[in-house]
């Protein structure tokens, strides 16, 4: 499993985050970004230690879908701290 996708992402204060079927989109005091999902991965938002977070799960373990597992989380990530 990828180091990086495993890693939960932490939502920060006064940011709210839409997961649907087929975009991610993050709302916060700098702005509005959108990204479409991959496929492959799935895409989750709960609590965990009293602190809201998004997982994040690959369906398969062919090379594609373990890359895309990395980098959705890591393209989250920028998205939470960029707004």
């Amino acid at each position: 499993m990828s180091r990086i996708g495993r890693k939960p992402v932490e939502i920060p204060k006064g940011v709210s985050v839409s997961i649907t079927t087929d975009t991610v989109s993050v709302k916060g005091p700098k702005g509005t970004l959108n990204l479409p999902r991959h496929k492959a991965i799935e895409i989750k938002q709960g609590k965990e230690e009293g602190k809201d977070v998004i997982t994040f799960e690959r369906k398969g373990n062919l090379g594609p879908e373990r890359a895309a597992h990395g980098l959705m989380r890591a393209l989250v990530n920028n998205m939470l701290e960029g707004v």
